[in-house]
Protein backbone atom coordinates (compact mmCIF):
# COMPACT_ATOMS: atom_id res chain seq x y z
CA UNK A 1 0.00 0.00 0.00
CA UNK A 2 1.25 3.47 -0.84
CA UNK A 3 1.06 6.11 1.86
CA UNK A 4 0.88 9.18 -0.39
CA UNK A 5 0.16 10.43 -3.88
CA UNK A 6 3.80 10.85 -4.94
CA UNK A 7 4.59 7.22 -4.15
CA UNK A 8 1.57 6.12 -6.18
CA UNK A 9 2.48 8.25 -9.21
CA UNK A 10 6.11 7.11 -9.09
CA UNK A 11 4.90 3.51 -9.16
CA UNK A 12 2.77 4.24 -12.24
CA UNK A 13 5.70 5.91 -13.99
CA UNK A 14 8.02 3.04 -13.08
CA UNK A 15 5.99 0.96 -15.50
CA UNK A 16 7.34 2.93 -18.45
CA UNK A 17 10.13 0.33 -18.51
CA UNK A 18 7.62 -2.15 -19.96
CA UNK A 19 7.23 0.05 -23.04
CA UNK A 20 4.32 -0.31 -25.47
CA UNK A 21 2.70 -3.74 -25.61
CA UNK A 22 -0.30 -3.67 -27.98
CA UNK A 23 -2.99 -6.14 -27.01
CA UNK A 24 -6.16 -6.47 -24.98
CA UNK A 25 -5.74 -9.65 -22.94
CA UNK A 26 -4.34 -7.97 -19.81
CA UNK A 27 -7.15 -5.40 -19.87
CA UNK A 28 -9.76 -8.10 -20.36
CA UNK A 29 -8.30 -10.07 -17.45
CA UNK A 30 -8.48 -7.04 -15.17
CA UNK A 31 -12.02 -6.03 -16.15
CA UNK A 32 -13.22 -9.57 -15.56
CA UNK A 33 -11.86 -9.34 -12.00
CA UNK A 34 -14.01 -6.24 -11.44
CA UNK A 35 -17.13 -7.62 -13.11
CA UNK A 36 -16.79 -5.31 -16.12
CA UNK A 37 -17.24 -1.75 -14.80
CA UNK A 38 -16.98 -0.46 -18.40
CA UNK A 39 -20.41 -1.90 -19.12
CA UNK A 40 -21.95 0.71 -16.81
CA UNK A 41 -20.84 3.56 -19.07
CA UNK A 42 -22.19 5.44 -22.10
CA UNK A 43 -19.03 5.87 -24.13
CA UNK A 44 -18.01 7.83 -27.20
CA UNK A 45 -14.76 6.27 -28.41
CA UNK A 46 -12.34 8.53 -30.34
CA UNK A 47 -9.33 7.48 -32.42
CA UNK A 48 -7.22 9.30 -35.02
CA UNK A 49 -3.76 10.58 -35.79
CA UNK A 50 -4.50 14.19 -34.85
CA UNK A 51 -7.46 16.12 -33.45
CA UNK A 52 -8.68 13.62 -30.86
CA UNK A 53 -8.22 15.97 -27.90
CA UNK A 54 -9.85 18.95 -29.61
CA UNK A 55 -12.81 16.89 -30.82
CA UNK A 56 -13.32 15.54 -27.31
CA UNK A 57 -13.06 19.02 -25.86
CA UNK A 58 -15.78 20.30 -28.22
CA UNK A 59 -18.08 17.43 -27.26
CA UNK A 60 -17.35 17.86 -23.56
CA UNK A 61 -18.24 21.54 -23.63
CA UNK A 62 -21.47 20.91 -25.54
CA UNK A 63 -22.60 18.16 -23.18
CA UNK A 64 -21.68 20.21 -20.12
CA UNK A 65 -23.55 23.25 -21.45
CA UNK A 66 -26.61 21.02 -21.69
CA UNK A 67 -26.20 20.03 -18.05
CA UNK A 68 -24.59 16.61 -18.34
CA UNK A 69 -21.82 15.17 -16.20
CA UNK A 70 -18.97 14.28 -18.58
CA UNK A 71 -15.98 12.09 -17.93
CA UNK A 72 -12.92 12.29 -20.17
CA UNK A 73 -9.88 10.09 -20.62
CA UNK A 74 -7.13 11.76 -22.64
CA UNK A 75 -3.38 11.58 -23.15
CA UNK A 76 -0.76 12.74 -22.74
CA UNK A 77 -1.23 15.28 -19.98
CA UNK A 78 0.00 18.86 -20.32
CA UNK A 79 -0.10 20.35 -16.82
CA UNK A 80 -1.18 17.69 -14.33
CA UNK A 81 -0.92 13.91 -14.55
CA UNK A 82 -4.41 13.72 -13.01
CA UNK A 83 -5.99 15.58 -15.94
CA UNK A 84 -5.91 12.35 -17.96
CA UNK A 85 -8.93 11.25 -15.88
CA UNK A 86 -11.29 14.21 -15.50
CA UNK A 87 -14.93 15.01 -14.77
CA UNK A 88 -16.38 18.15 -16.34
CA UNK A 89 -12.85 19.31 -17.08
CA UNK A 90 -11.66 18.92 -13.48
CA UNK A 91 -8.85 16.42 -12.92
CA UNK A 92 -9.34 13.53 -10.53
CA UNK A 93 -8.18 14.36 -6.97
CA UNK A 94 -4.85 13.19 -5.57
CA UNK A 95 -6.77 11.25 -2.92
CA UNK A 96 -8.84 9.40 -5.50
CA UNK A 97 -5.74 8.65 -7.56
CA UNK A 98 -3.97 7.22 -4.52
CA UNK A 99 -6.99 5.10 -3.63
CA UNK A 100 -7.24 3.70 -7.17
CA UNK A 101 -3.56 2.80 -7.31
CA UNK A 102 -3.76 1.01 -3.99
CA UNK A 103 -6.83 -0.87 -5.16
CA UNK A 104 -5.40 -2.16 -8.44
CA UNK A 105 -1.79 -2.79 -7.35
CA UNK A 106 -2.51 -6.28 -5.93
CA UNK A 107 -4.14 -7.25 -9.23
CA UNK A 108 -1.18 -5.90 -11.18
CA UNK A 109 1.14 -8.01 -9.05
CA UNK A 110 -1.13 -11.00 -9.56
CA UNK A 111 -1.23 -10.74 -13.35
CA UNK A 112 2.54 -10.33 -13.46
CA UNK A 113 2.81 -13.91 -12.22
CA UNK A 114 0.78 -15.21 -15.17
CA UNK A 115 1.74 -15.80 -18.80
CA UNK A 116 0.07 -12.45 -19.65
CA UNK A 117 2.98 -10.56 -18.13
CA UNK A 118 3.37 -7.07 -16.71
CA UNK A 119 0.90 -4.30 -17.59
CA UNK A 120 2.38 -1.16 -19.12
CA UNK A 121 1.99 2.34 -17.70
CA UNK A 122 -0.85 3.12 -20.12
CA UNK A 123 -2.64 -0.12 -19.29
CA UNK A 124 -2.48 0.67 -15.58
CA UNK A 125 -3.89 4.16 -16.14
CA UNK A 126 -6.63 2.73 -18.35
CA UNK A 127 -7.50 0.16 -15.68
CA UNK A 128 -7.79 2.98 -13.13
CA UNK A 129 -9.99 5.01 -15.46
CA UNK A 130 -12.48 2.22 -16.10
CA UNK A 131 -12.64 1.45 -12.39
CA UNK A 132 -13.10 5.11 -11.40
CA UNK A 133 -15.82 5.92 -13.92
CA UNK A 134 -17.52 2.54 -13.89
CA UNK A 135 -17.61 2.01 -10.13
CA UNK A 136 -16.99 5.18 -8.14
CA UNK A 137 -17.89 8.31 -10.10
CA UNK A 138 -20.16 7.40 -13.00
CA UNK A 139 -20.69 10.20 -15.53
CA UNK A 140 -23.60 10.60 -17.90
CA UNK A 141 -21.15 10.21 -20.77
CA UNK A 142 -17.52 9.13 -21.05
CA UNK A 143 -15.43 10.60 -23.87
CA UNK A 144 -12.70 8.06 -24.40
CA UNK A 145 -9.50 8.76 -26.34
CA UNK A 146 -7.34 5.95 -27.63
CA UNK A 147 -3.69 6.06 -26.65
CA UNK A 148 -2.16 4.52 -29.76
CA UNK A 149 -3.91 3.17 -32.84
CA UNK A 150 -7.22 1.58 -31.98
CA UNK A 151 -7.51 -2.12 -32.73
CA UNK A 152 -5.08 -3.22 -30.00
CA UNK A 153 -5.26 -0.08 -27.87
CA UNK A 154 -5.90 -0.64 -24.16
CA UNK A 155 -9.13 1.37 -24.31
CA UNK A 156 -10.60 -0.92 -26.97
CA UNK A 157 -12.20 -3.41 -24.59
CA UNK A 158 -15.67 -1.91 -24.85
CA UNK A 159 -18.27 -3.79 -26.87
CA UNK A 160 -21.13 -1.31 -27.19
CA UNK A 161 -20.08 2.37 -27.27
CA UNK A 162 -22.68 4.94 -28.26
CA UNK A 163 -20.52 6.14 -31.14
CA UNK A 164 -17.08 5.63 -32.65
CA UNK A 165 -15.18 8.61 -34.06
CA UNK A 166 -12.06 8.48 -36.23
CA UNK A 167 -10.76 12.02 -36.68
CA UNK A 168 -8.19 11.45 -39.42
CA UNK A 169 -5.33 9.22 -40.51
CA UNK A 170 -1.71 10.28 -41.02
CA UNK A 171 1.82 9.00 -40.79
CA UNK A 172 2.66 8.64 -37.11
CA UNK A 173 3.82 5.78 -34.85
CA UNK A 174 4.62 3.88 -38.04
CA UNK A 175 6.90 1.46 -36.18
CA UNK A 176 3.76 0.13 -34.47
CA UNK A 177 0.80 0.96 -36.70
CA UNK A 178 2.23 0.31 -40.17
CA UNK A 179 3.99 2.05 -43.04
CA UNK A 180 1.03 2.83 -45.28
CA UNK A 181 -2.13 4.87 -44.85
CA UNK A 182 -4.14 1.70 -45.41
CA UNK A 183 -2.35 -0.14 -42.60
CA UNK A 184 -2.70 2.79 -40.20
CA UNK A 185 -6.36 3.27 -41.12
CA UNK A 186 -7.02 -0.40 -40.43
CA UNK A 187 -5.62 0.01 -36.92
CA UNK A 188 -7.77 3.09 -36.28
CA UNK A 189 -10.81 1.31 -37.71
CA UNK A 190 -10.30 -1.38 -35.09
CA UNK A 191 -12.51 0.65 -32.74
CA UNK A 192 -15.54 0.17 -35.01
CA UNK A 193 -18.08 -2.12 -33.34
CA UNK A 194 -20.95 -4.11 -34.77
CA UNK A 195 -23.93 -1.86 -35.44
CA UNK A 196 -22.36 1.20 -33.75
CA UNK A 197 -22.43 4.44 -35.82
CA UNK A 198 -19.06 5.80 -36.97
CA UNK A 199 -18.18 9.43 -37.71
CA UNK A 200 -14.95 10.33 -39.49
CA UNK A 201 -13.15 13.26 -41.07
CA UNK A 202 -10.58 11.14 -42.91
CA UNK A 203 -10.01 12.70 -46.33
CA UNK A 204 -7.40 10.34 -47.77
CA UNK A 205 -9.29 8.15 -50.26
CA UNK A 206 -7.37 5.00 -49.42
CA UNK A 207 -7.92 5.55 -45.71
CA UNK A 208 -11.63 6.19 -46.24
CA UNK A 209 -11.99 3.00 -48.25
CA UNK A 210 -10.50 0.95 -45.42
CA UNK A 211 -12.98 2.45 -42.95
CA UNK A 212 -15.86 1.91 -45.38
CA UNK A 213 -14.93 -1.74 -45.74
CA UNK A 214 -14.74 -2.31 -41.98
CA UNK A 215 -17.98 -0.41 -41.32
CA UNK A 216 -19.78 -2.41 -44.00
CA UNK A 217 -18.47 -5.70 -42.63
CA UNK A 218 -19.67 -4.77 -39.14
CA UNK A 219 -22.97 -3.27 -40.30
CA UNK A 220 -21.98 0.04 -38.67
CA UNK A 221 -23.66 3.20 -40.06
CA UNK A 222 -20.91 5.47 -41.42
CA UNK A 223 -20.99 9.29 -41.59
CA UNK A 224 -18.17 10.91 -43.56
CA UNK A 225 -17.05 14.54 -43.52
CA UNK A 226 -17.63 16.08 -46.93
CA UNK A 227 -20.36 13.60 -47.80
CA UNK A 228 -22.77 13.16 -44.91
CA UNK A 229 -21.93 16.38 -43.08
CA UNK A 230 -20.16 19.37 -44.54
CA UNK A 231 -18.82 22.81 -43.65
CA UNK A 232 -20.20 25.68 -45.73
CA UNK A 233 -19.58 29.45 -45.69
CA UNK A 234 -16.30 29.15 -43.79
CA UNK A 235 -14.58 32.48 -43.16
CA UNK A 236 -11.89 34.01 -41.03
CA UNK A 237 -13.13 35.72 -37.85
CA UNK A 238 -11.16 38.09 -35.64
CA UNK A 239 -11.70 35.69 -32.74
CA UNK A 240 -11.19 32.44 -34.63
CA UNK A 241 -13.22 30.66 -37.32
CA UNK A 242 -16.83 31.23 -38.43
CA UNK A 243 -18.69 28.61 -40.44
CA UNK A 244 -21.98 26.86 -41.03
CA UNK A 245 -22.43 23.09 -40.85
CA UNK A 246 -24.89 20.97 -42.79
CA UNK A 247 -25.74 17.62 -41.24
CA UNK A 248 -28.17 15.05 -42.59
CA UNK A 249 -31.00 16.67 -40.66
CA UNK A 250 -30.13 20.28 -39.85
CA UNK A 251 -28.07 23.33 -40.77
CA UNK A 252 -26.15 25.03 -37.98
CA UNK A 253 -25.57 28.57 -39.22
CA UNK A 254 -22.86 30.97 -38.06
CA UNK A 255 -20.96 28.70 -35.70
CA UNK A 256 -18.02 30.51 -34.06
CA UNK A 257 -15.04 28.65 -32.63
CA UNK A 258 -12.13 30.43 -30.99
CA UNK A 259 -9.68 27.59 -31.62
CA UNK A 260 -7.97 28.78 -34.77
CA UNK A 261 -7.33 26.81 -37.93
CA UNK A 262 -9.19 25.04 -40.72
CA UNK A 263 -8.40 21.72 -39.05
CA UNK A 264 -10.29 22.89 -35.97
CA UNK A 265 -13.40 23.53 -38.01
CA UNK A 266 -13.25 19.87 -39.08
CA UNK A 267 -12.80 18.74 -35.49
CA UNK A 268 -15.76 20.91 -34.49
CA UNK A 269 -17.82 19.52 -37.38
CA UNK A 270 -17.14 15.98 -36.18
CA UNK A 271 -18.14 16.89 -32.64
CA UNK A 272 -21.32 18.73 -33.68
CA UNK A 273 -22.38 15.93 -36.00
CA UNK A 274 -21.88 13.33 -33.28
CA UNK A 275 -23.89 15.31 -30.74
CA UNK A 276 -26.53 16.10 -33.38
CA UNK A 277 -26.91 12.36 -34.01
CA UNK A 278 -27.35 11.64 -30.29
CA UNK A 279 -29.89 14.46 -30.13
CA UNK A 280 -31.90 12.95 -32.99
CA UNK A 281 -31.87 9.60 -31.20
CA UNK A 282 -33.18 11.29 -28.00
CA UNK A 283 -30.04 10.31 -26.11
CA UNK A 284 -28.95 13.93 -25.62
CA UNK A 285 -31.17 16.95 -25.02
CA UNK A 286 -29.39 20.09 -26.23
CA UNK A 287 -30.63 23.18 -28.03
CA UNK A 288 -28.82 25.19 -30.69
CA UNK A 289 -28.01 28.08 -28.36
CA UNK A 290 -26.37 25.76 -25.85
CA UNK A 291 -24.42 24.09 -28.62
CA UNK A 292 -23.09 27.36 -30.07
CA UNK A 293 -22.29 28.82 -26.65
CA UNK A 294 -20.30 25.71 -25.77
CA UNK A 295 -18.30 25.74 -29.01
CA UNK A 296 -17.32 29.37 -28.56
CA UNK A 297 -16.08 28.56 -25.04
CA UNK A 298 -14.05 25.55 -26.08
CA UNK A 299 -10.29 25.51 -25.84
CA UNK A 300 -7.69 22.76 -25.62
CA UNK A 301 -4.49 23.50 -23.79
CA UNK A 302 -1.25 23.23 -25.69
CA UNK A 303 -2.93 23.50 -29.08
CA UNK A 304 -2.36 26.86 -30.76
CA UNK A 305 -2.61 28.47 -27.35
CA UNK A 306 -1.51 32.01 -26.60
CA UNK A 307 0.47 31.99 -23.34
CA UNK A 308 2.20 35.40 -23.28
CA UNK A 309 1.48 38.92 -24.51
CA UNK A 310 4.75 40.86 -24.88
CA UNK A 311 6.13 39.42 -27.03
CA UNK A 312 3.19 37.36 -28.17
CA UNK A 313 3.91 33.66 -27.66
CA UNK A 314 1.87 30.77 -29.03
CA UNK A 315 2.50 27.14 -28.09
CA UNK A 316 1.37 24.23 -30.23
CA UNK A 317 1.87 20.51 -29.73
CA UNK A 318 2.21 19.69 -33.44
CA UNK A 319 4.35 16.55 -33.32
CA UNK A 320 3.96 14.96 -36.74
CA UNK A 321 3.88 16.09 -40.36
CA UNK A 322 0.09 16.51 -40.51
CA UNK A 323 0.14 18.55 -37.32
CA UNK A 324 2.89 20.81 -38.68
CA UNK A 325 0.96 21.31 -41.92
CA UNK A 326 -2.10 22.41 -39.95
CA UNK A 327 0.01 24.77 -37.83
CA UNK A 328 1.61 26.36 -40.89
CA UNK A 329 -1.79 26.80 -42.52
CA UNK A 330 -3.24 28.42 -39.38
CA UNK A 331 -0.30 30.79 -39.00
CA UNK A 332 -0.67 31.86 -42.62
CA UNK A 333 -4.41 32.49 -42.11
CA UNK A 334 -4.19 34.44 -38.87
CA UNK A 335 -0.63 35.81 -38.69
CA UNK A 336 0.43 36.09 -42.31
CA UNK A 337 1.74 39.64 -41.83
CA UNK A 338 3.96 38.83 -38.82
CA UNK A 339 7.61 37.86 -38.41
CA UNK A 340 7.46 34.31 -37.06
CA UNK A 341 10.22 32.93 -34.84
CA UNK A 342 10.02 29.21 -34.07
CA UNK A 343 11.40 27.48 -30.99
CA UNK A 344 11.38 23.75 -31.75
CA UNK A 345 11.97 20.51 -29.88
CA UNK A 346 11.00 17.19 -31.47
CA UNK A 347 11.36 13.55 -30.50
CA UNK A 348 14.04 11.63 -32.35
CA UNK A 349 11.64 8.98 -33.66
CA UNK A 350 9.68 11.56 -35.68
CA UNK A 351 10.35 12.68 -39.25
CA UNK A 352 11.81 15.90 -37.93
CA UNK A 353 13.70 16.81 -41.12
CA UNK A 354 10.47 17.15 -43.09
CA UNK A 355 8.71 18.87 -40.17
CA UNK A 356 11.47 21.48 -39.92
CA UNK A 357 11.43 21.97 -43.69
CA UNK A 358 7.71 22.79 -43.56
CA UNK A 359 8.24 25.32 -40.76
CA UNK A 360 11.08 27.11 -42.57
CA UNK A 361 8.70 28.03 -45.39
CA UNK A 362 7.09 30.69 -43.19
CA UNK A 363 9.86 31.27 -40.61
CA UNK A 364 11.77 34.47 -40.08
CA UNK A 365 14.09 32.60 -37.73
CA UNK A 366 14.39 29.05 -36.37
CA UNK A 367 15.67 28.10 -32.92
CA UNK A 368 16.19 24.57 -31.64
CA UNK A 369 16.44 23.10 -28.18
CA UNK A 370 16.03 19.87 -26.25
CA UNK A 371 14.61 18.77 -22.89
CA UNK A 372 14.96 16.02 -20.34
CA UNK A 373 13.23 13.13 -22.05
CA UNK A 374 14.73 9.85 -23.29
CA UNK A 375 13.50 10.23 -26.87
CA UNK A 376 14.13 13.97 -27.28
CA UNK A 377 16.30 14.79 -30.29
CA UNK A 378 19.46 16.78 -29.63
CA UNK A 379 19.22 20.45 -30.44
CA UNK A 380 22.31 20.22 -32.63
CA UNK A 381 20.72 17.44 -34.71
CA UNK A 382 17.62 19.53 -35.38
CA UNK A 383 19.79 22.57 -36.15
CA UNK A 384 21.89 20.64 -38.65
CA UNK A 385 18.94 19.72 -40.91
CA UNK A 386 17.50 23.25 -41.04
CA UNK A 387 18.25 25.05 -44.30
CA UNK A 388 17.28 28.52 -43.02
CA UNK A 389 20.21 30.84 -42.49
CA UNK A 390 18.77 32.68 -39.48
CA UNK A 391 18.93 29.86 -36.93
CA UNK A 392 20.40 28.93 -33.55
CA UNK A 393 20.39 26.11 -31.02
CA UNK A 394 20.87 25.51 -27.31
CA UNK A 395 20.27 22.41 -25.20
CA UNK A 396 19.06 24.67 -22.39
CA UNK A 397 15.45 25.41 -23.30
CA UNK A 398 14.90 27.79 -20.38
CA UNK A 399 17.86 29.92 -21.42
CA UNK A 400 16.69 29.88 -25.02
CA UNK A 401 13.09 30.98 -24.31
CA UNK A 402 14.31 33.70 -21.95
CA UNK A 403 16.65 34.98 -24.62
CA UNK A 404 13.91 35.06 -27.26
CA UNK A 405 11.53 36.88 -24.91
CA UNK A 406 14.17 39.52 -24.28
CA UNK A 407 15.01 40.00 -27.96
CA UNK A 408 11.42 40.40 -29.18
CA UNK A 409 9.88 42.32 -26.29
CA UNK A 410 8.04 45.45 -27.45
CA UNK A 411 8.28 44.37 -31.10
CA UNK A 412 4.66 44.04 -32.17
CA UNK A 413 5.41 42.60 -35.60
CA UNK A 414 7.20 39.60 -34.12
CA UNK A 415 5.56 36.36 -32.97
CA UNK A 416 7.23 33.50 -31.10
CA UNK A 417 5.79 30.05 -31.79
CA UNK A 418 6.93 27.16 -29.62
CA UNK A 419 6.25 23.85 -31.33
CA UNK A 420 6.98 20.15 -31.03
CA UNK A 421 6.50 17.27 -28.67
CA UNK A 422 3.57 17.57 -26.27
CA UNK A 423 5.97 16.53 -23.51
CA UNK A 424 8.08 19.59 -24.35
CA UNK A 425 4.99 21.80 -24.61
CA UNK A 426 4.09 20.68 -21.09
CA UNK A 427 7.41 22.06 -19.81
CA UNK A 428 6.96 25.31 -21.72
CA UNK A 429 3.41 25.80 -20.48
CA UNK A 430 4.50 25.25 -16.88
CA UNK A 431 7.20 27.89 -17.40
CA UNK A 432 4.62 30.45 -18.53
CA UNK A 433 2.21 29.33 -15.83
CA UNK A 434 4.73 30.50 -13.26
CA UNK A 435 5.84 33.55 -15.26
CA UNK A 436 2.24 34.76 -15.67
CA UNK A 437 1.42 33.92 -12.04
CA UNK A 438 -1.77 32.21 -13.16
CA UNK A 439 -3.99 31.58 -10.15
CA UNK A 440 -5.60 28.52 -11.70
CA UNK A 441 -4.50 26.22 -14.46
CA UNK A 442 -6.82 27.06 -17.37
CA UNK A 443 -7.92 23.71 -18.82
Amino acid sequence: MFANYDEAINWIHSRLKFGVKPGLKRMEWFLEKYNHPEENLQIIHVAGTNGKGSTISYMRHMLMEAGYKVGTFTSPYIELFNERISVNGQPISDEAMLSLVNEIKPYVEQIEQTELGSPTEFEVITMMMYLYFGKYNQPDFLLLETGLGGRLDSTNVINHPLLSIITNVGYDHMNILGNTIEEIAAEKAGIIKSGVPVFTAIENENGIQVVKDVAKRKNAPLFIYGTDFNIVKHQLHRNGELFSLETSSYVYDDVLITMKGEHQTKNAALAISAIDYLKRKNIVNINEMQLKTALEKTNWIGRFEKVYDNPEVIIDGAHNIEGIESLVSTLKRHYGNRNIHFLVSILNDKNYEEMIHLLTRIATSMHFTSFDFPRAAKASELYSVCELGNKSYSDDWVEKIQNLLKIYENRGDDLIVVVGSLYFISHIRNYFYEKNNWKNIPL
